[in-house]
């Protein structure tokens, strides 16, 4: 099969021929239809999580998917042949079960569910780390109704449906974004929106709330920029990262709770992300679709490309 991979941490990605995965007696094969393209799948291949988790190399990129199940082991009895199904495989090693690929064997005990009827393949993809992201972190939240949310990279995969899901909490949503998401991001229930690119952030935002706000979402920011922007929540409020740059004591000396966001991603997560979406409660951000053979350079070379919305690799 083919893949998308590095040789080392922070090699060059290649398109590879590898040998067809063969599924173990607790395994299922999927033929990937979709692979959801995440900010985490470069860092990961750069060794960001080393420490953490060991990989393997060739280090196949890639965590979301959606796709077909082709055969199945003989205890692997959750799914079959045939069924459709999306999720995410962050499974140790890292690399081993990578998603920029034409197939791949995993546990069926994996976070997969099944894609229900009127959800498409490339929008299933879309779905498992920001969606779940988003779903998972807006429940954490103290009740939002009434209260004033910043969202920092609202346009992004994570901030799209974070910014739908406290704007339906009840929330007003001030969304950080160029302008030309404005649109989007009004029509996900954003109340204001600030042009990042052409004033200074948390200046602007704290002229326009000299009270604070109660939330901080930043999907976006490095260390500095989180803590400029923390500065704007008043206290007893929350500031949230993905990034993993909260300072918790310099918050709590403020009287914020600052929380570095960690997704844990099940099965049960899965599909009520997808019954929102299929129910019309949530839409995916504007999809780009790239074939195996353009994300070295497309996505990785000198001249990469940015895409608004959900970038979607095609096997």
């Amino acid at each position: 099969m083919r893949a998308i991979t590095v040789s080392e941490y922070g090699a060059a990605a290649t398109v590879t021929e590898l040998p067809d995965p063969e599924p173990g007696s607790d395994q299922i094969l999927i033929k990937i239809s979709a692979a959801g393209v995440n900010p985490m799948d470069r860092a990961l291949a750069d060794g960001a999580w080393q420490t953490l988790m060991p990989a393997t190399f060739p280090f196949i990129l890639g965590a979301d998917l959606a796709g077909v199940v082709q055969a199945s082991g003989n205890s692997a009895t959750r799914f079959s042949p045939g069924d459709e199904v999306f999720g995410q495989l962050l499974i140790p090693p890292l690399g081993s079960v990578g998603t920029y690929a034409e197939q791949v064997a995993v546990t069926a005990d994996a976070p997969l569910a099944r894609i229900p009827a009127g959800l498409g393949a490339a929008t299933a993809a879309a779905l498992p780390t920001p969606g779940g992201a988003a779903l998972s972190l807006v429940d954490s939240l103290p009740p939002l109704a009434g209260k004033t949310a910043l969202i920092v990279g609202a346009a992004g995969g994570v901030g799209s449906f974070t910014t739908q899901l406290a704007a339906q909490a009840g929330a007003h949503v001030i969304a950080a974004v160029r302008d030309a998401d404005v649109e989007r991001v009004r029509s996900y229930g954003a109340a204001e929106t600030v042009d990042y690119t052409a004033v200074a952030l948390a200046d602007t935002v704290r002229q326009a709330h000299p009270d604070g706000i109660d939330v901080l979402v930043d999907a976006a920011s490095n260390a500095d920029g989180f803590a400029d922007l923390a500065s704007l929540v008043r206290p007893g409020g929350t500031a949230v990262t993905t990034k993993y740059v909260a300072n918790h004591d310099a918050l709590a000396a403020a009287k914020i709770e600052g929380v570095n966001f960690q997704l844990s991603l099940s099965s049960a997560l899965l599909e009520h992300l997808a019954e929102l979406v299929t129910g019309g409660r949530l839409v995916s951000p504007p999809l780009t679709s790239l074939k195996l053979d353009e994300v070295p350079l497309t996505l990785f070379g000198a001249r990469a490309k940015r895409a608004d919305g959900k970038i979607i690799v095609i096997p």
